[in-house]
């Protein structure tokens, strides 16, 4: 057998010839990779793999740096590492909980949400960056699975055994930073060296652990104050610590003790509730609204909320018109071009605004009009005998991505207003110090739904998916605090429910395509959740409009 293998470095395009075993590290020393910032790991034969990885056949690698998702991941996940070594150091006794993202950094508590002092956090921030000019190495280690479980219990790692033993792998990893352990859901950086960039900032009664810009690693991320943000998830994390339900351990234990559909029942009425309340607030109010907007990301199931929404506000006596803003999009010619030279239908000047506010002022009056509708075979805007007009107790629903910029009702006066952002804010976590992105949330409903009503296949909606990041980045996000109510759609069962269709769609991604790093990630992250089945959740709920069976229709 050759002792030659053969690498192909889709970065500069280049066939080499190494012995076998060269590490990833070294291969990349020989090509000298020169990227954004430094590289972090490596994508062979399309599959993520850390630097330190040794080649022993033919390969086709990619190096990738934080610029990269995999490589912001590792970036992520490493800082919760280093600050978790660093709150055992500096504060003995302490236990870190790494919650959720928000104001452009990771939320992080200590005891239970215990007040943090500034003194504390900058402790805490100063002996990070001390381990960060000592080029500490994050050491990845595989045993057997029976042997990390009992380094796992000295430890104290109740919520990570927990998934070790639902696994039944023969074999189990973790990292080491000198003399202390974890286990994250990925791969790490390799050393601390790499993580010279980031900050601890003191939030409400935690912390916030600052990042860098993606396409400005050097510098961090703009903080950006979410208060209406912040309190959602707090309200969720609360609601979720009283049912005991915080991590997928416990998600898993209600299953196996056949609990699971009290977990859906109080979940559906816990959504209902809160629905009812916003109408509520929408009717009681002192001058009350006439318009309600709507604006939420991609699968936030923002269309099921808006009927569950109109269902209340009927219930309090009001009747609610819908409008879609489709039908105002400006005859294609006129749309506006994105970077590419590509018809950019998420730009708000893709909209009629002139129209849409005409038409708002005109309703508001009391007077009829004449619905626009469009055409998307022919790209052009047209008129039947659909008209509008708003009487005393109705009250007009307008969804869309553009409902919260002020720019698209910029005529009317907010005084008739009422602005809901709508989103799925996974409020569950895989592990004390592992979270779960809620963008990943949201990207799983629209590869199941995109599968069963669009025809998309999963390696189509994942190849799809930066961009639509980059829109709601762009559109949405921005106006996020502009809401007068936010509005929670994510269940906390319903990971355990999307794993039994989205694990067939994605492994019909093939090894060959880019999108199957992705595919795998999610595909490893099922792998921690035991299935629910789906036959008692509601006609009417939230995860129907992406599993089927809804009584709504779309």
């Amino acid at each position: 057998m050759s002792k030659q293998i053969e690498i192909k470095c889709l970065n500069n395009h280049t066939y080499k010839s190494y012995n076998r075993g060269i590490t990833l590290k070294e291969v990349a020393q020989d090509h000298n990779i020169q990227l954004r910032s430094e590289i972090l790991g490596a994508l062979v034969n399309n599959n993520l793999e850390k630097l330190s990885f040794e080649v022993f056949h033919p390969k086709t690698v990619e190096f990738i740096d934080i610029t990269h998702p995999d490589g912001m991941r590792m970036y992520i996940r490493s800082l919760s590492f280093l600050l978790y070594y660093a709150v055992k150091k500096v504060l003995p006794g302490a236990k870190l909980r790494v919650e959720h993202s928000v104001s452009k950094g990771v939320y992080c508590e200590l005891n239970g949400a215990q007040d943090v002092s500034f003194d504390q956090i900058t402790e805490l921030g100063d002996y990070m960056r001390m381990l960060v000019a000592q080029d500490i190495p994050f050491k990845y280690h595989e045993k057997e699975t029976d042997i990390v479980i009992k380094q796992f219990e000295q430890e104290g790692f109740i919520d990570k055994i927990g998934l070790l033993e639902s696994q039944g792998h023969n074999y189990s990893s973790y990292y080491q930073l000198n003399d202390t352990i974890a286990s994250f859901y990925g791969y790490l950086v390799p050393s601390t060296a790499y993580l010279k960039v980031f900050d601890l900032y003191k939030y409400y009664n935690g912390m916030l652990l600052q990042i860098p810009k993606r396409f400005e690693p050097e510098v961090l991320e703009d903080l950006i104050i979410q208060n209406k943000m912040f309190e959602i998830f707090q309200e969720y994390s609360d609601w979720n610590k009283v049912l005991r339900v915080t991590n997928i351990h416990d998600l898993n234990i209600l299953q196996k003790n056949n609990k699971a559909e009290g977990l859906i029942k109080v979940s559906e009425a816990f959504h209902e509730k809160k629905i009812g309340h916003i109408a509520d607030m929408i009717a009681q109010r002192e001058n009350r609204p006439r318009i309600v907007l709507i604006s939420g990301p991609s699968s936030s199931g923002k269309t099921t909320f808006s009927k569950r929404l109109a269902i209340q506000l009927m219930v309090n006596g009001l009747r609610p018109h819908t409008l879609s803003l489709d039908n105002y999009f400006v005859d294609r010619e006129h749309t506006p071009l994105d970077a590419h030279g590509e018809y950019d239908y998420e730009a708000l000047e893709a909209l009629d605004l002139k129209q849409i506010n005409e038409d708002l002022s005109l309703l508001l009056k009391g007077e009829e009009i004449q619905l626009p509708l469009f055409s998307f075979e022919t790209g052009k805007r047209y008129y039947n005998d659909t008209r509008m007009q708003l009487k005393q107790d109705d009250i007009l629903v307008i969804e869309g991505i553009h409902g919260l910029n002020p720019k698209l009702t910029g005529n009317i006066p907010d005084s008739v207003k009422f602005k809901v952002y709508v989103s799925a804010l996974t409020s569950i976590n895989i592990d004390d110090h592992n979270r779960i992105p809620t963008t990943d949330n949201r990207l799983i409903r629209r590869i199941v739904r995109d599968y069963k009503y669009r025809n998309y296949s999963a390696q189509e909606t994942l190849s799809r998916w930066q961009s639509v990041r980059r829109g709601e980045d762009k559109h949405i996000f921005p106006y996020q605090e502009e809401a007068d109510v936010m509005f929670n759609t994510a269940l906390l069962y319903e990971f355990a429910v999307l794993k039994q269709r989205a694990e067939p769609i994605l492994l019909e991604v093939t090894r060959n395509k880019a999108e199957y790093a992705e595919a795998n990630r999610l595909l490893n992250f099922f792998s921690y959740f035991k299935p629910i089945p789906d036959e008692n959740i509601p006609p009417t709920s939230i995860i129907r409009e992406f599993l089927g069976g809804s009584s709504f229709v779309y």
